[in-house]
């Protein structure tokens, strides 16, 4: 409608300007045509300045979602097993969770969990890695291996008419992987490399001492793969050691999600992994993390046009009854479905291109961190604002609109999450492995609805310490440490990128 009338408008005009050139007769006629040029651009200007003030749409509602059946089972050998036949497509996920991963590393060898779930399809005392490799590509499937905080795992998937040989590789790289010193030597010198170039960059840095600085000598706070001098240590007795110790069937939890029969499958598992033979393992006592308290660090990169800013505390595990709570608190803060963070920092104050946060949960513990960038002049108030959100998050009540978007925005998002058999496999070993109820998957669009503004005001007073955060900052110190006290921070430690050592941090 805005555009009809502009468009008479500019024809107006051009008729006011044949008028003038009228005799006399025509002036009356002229200034109507004036007032009418004057009586539309008002109008105009009024429609235009409301458009912007208009709400969003609401957001359309979330689908009703229908998780699969499941069926819990046990082998003799204490290997729990989980079938769950899913047919919208003709493949299967086999997926086996081990449970032990980095925080289950001797403690004066960081590195050795992941490194022994990284040589599992690298050659097995009857294949080499290059014959599993192509058995795997020869069927078109996907395998995969590695190790998380509290896990390792396998990961196979294939079309189900392979899902027997999906079964017999998964034995073979589970329980015989050879550790060949050549192919140790190898992964080694691969993940040393890695560290070199992660050890440059900025952001990694600022993780990797975030982590440290929270849960200090609590094995969390390891470096994934371990350090440089740590790996170097590693031996193929090391591997075996840790292979023998926690590779068994009585510490393991297996998923099948696909297009298979719940008879056949288990079946199927009996004839491949019945056999392994189960065995004594020693569950380490968790060592508590430190007690939260403030701490500054500033890792000095001399030149950085930009500066990595990290801000977070110890947070719930997994399994507490509060976290779900405390992670839609985190989201409307800084995550899908609200940020405030991101509103305030990029979108109010054109500080950053991005900023967000996030809840970690692991086993014996977690973590809550917000991170962003942000130009080196403007990382002191960057620094004030997020420290000052992170308050506001804690004594004042969410905004009931802020509520509803989040909650929308993980409802509405929550199917795609299970739309694979490889997310359905994920998700439910997630639960198996933190002693989560497996319907809960299921209720979880109906558990976030269920929230209230008290339920987050609630989680965010009991578990936010504003008072007790940690801090990391790396970038070119010389911009902004002398600032650093004029917001309540002259208390913090220095140390240069180029010769940083974590066992500093202790």
């Amino acid at each position: 409608m805005t555009v009809v009338r502009i468009k008479e408008i500019n024809h107006l005009r051009k008729f006011s300007i044949l008028l003038v050139e009228k005799p006399n007769g025509y002036r009356t006629r002229f200034f109507v045509t004036i007032l009418l040029c004057v009586v539309l651009d008002i109008v105009s200007v009024a429609q235009t300045s409301q458009w912007p003030r208009e709400n969003p749409p609401p957001p359309l509602f979330a689908p009703k979602v229908e998780f699969p059946d499941y069926e819990l089972r046990q082998l003799n050998n204490g290997l729990q097993v989980v079938i769950i036949e899913s047919r919208e497509q003709p493949v299967v996920n086999v997926r086996l969770l081990i449970r032990a991963g980095t925080s289950s590393d001797p403690t004066d060898k960081p590195g050795v969990a992941a490194l022994a779930a990284q040589l599992l399809d690298q050659g097995t005392t009857g294949r080499t890695a290059q014959e599993i490799a192509a058995s795997i590509d020869n069927v078109g499937g996907f395998l995969s291996v590695g190790a998380g905080a509290d896990f390792s795992f396998i990961n196979i998937l294939v079309m189900n008419d392979r899902f027997n040989f999906a079964l017999e590789l998964l034995s073979d790289v589970t329980r015989y992987p050879a550790y060949l010193s050549s192919e140790l030597d190898r992964q080694r010198q691969q993940m040393l490399s890695g560290m070199q170039v992660n050890h440059e960059d900025p952001e990694y840095v600022a993780n990797m001492i975030f982590e440290r600085l929270i849960y200090g000598s609590h094995p969390y706070g390891n470096p994934y793969a371990g350090t440089p001098e740590s790996v170097r240590r590693i031996t193929r007795m090391d591997l075996q050691t840790f292979h023998k110790s926690h590779y068994l069937p009585n510490n393991a939890i297996l998923a099948i999600v696909g297009d298979v029969s719940s008879e056949e499958t288990f079946n199927g598992i009996v004839r491949a992994l019945g056999d392994w033979e189960r065995g004594d393992f020693q569950v380490s006592d968790p060592v508590d993390p430190p007690i939260s308290r403030q701490r500054l660090i500033l890792v000095d990169k001399p030149g950085a046009v930009q500066t990595v800013v990290r801000v977070g505390h110890l947070a719930l595990p997994r399994s507490h009854e509060d976290f779900l709570a405390l992670d839609l608190a985190i989201k409307i803060f800084g995550g899908e479905g609200g940020n405030r963070l991101g509103s305030l920092l990029r979108t109010d104050k054109s500080l950053t291109y991005s900023a967000s946060a996030e809840l970690a949960g692991h086993q014996f513990s977690g973590s809550f961190m917000a991170k962003t960038e942000t130009r080196s002049s403007a990382t002191i108030e960057v620094l004030r604002l997020t420290v000052d959100e992170i308050s506001r998050l804690k004594r004042e009540r969410v905004q009931r609109a802020e509520l509803i978007d989040a909650q929308a925005y993980l409802a509405g998002h929550f199917p795609l999450t299970i739309e694979t058999p490889d997310a359905i496999a994920t998700l439910v070993l997630e639960a198996l492995l933190y002693g989560l109820d497996l319907d809960a998957i299921e209720k979880y669009a109906e558990s976030i609805n269920a929230m209230t503004i008290n339920d987050i005001q609630r989680a965010a007073s009991n578990y936010l310490n504003p008072d007790s955060l940690s801090i990391v900052l790396v970038g070119d110190c010389s911009t902004f440490a002398d600032s650093l006290a004029g917001i309540g921070f002259d208390d913090y430690e220095i140390f240069s990128m180029s010769e940083l050592d974590l066992s500093d941090l202790n």
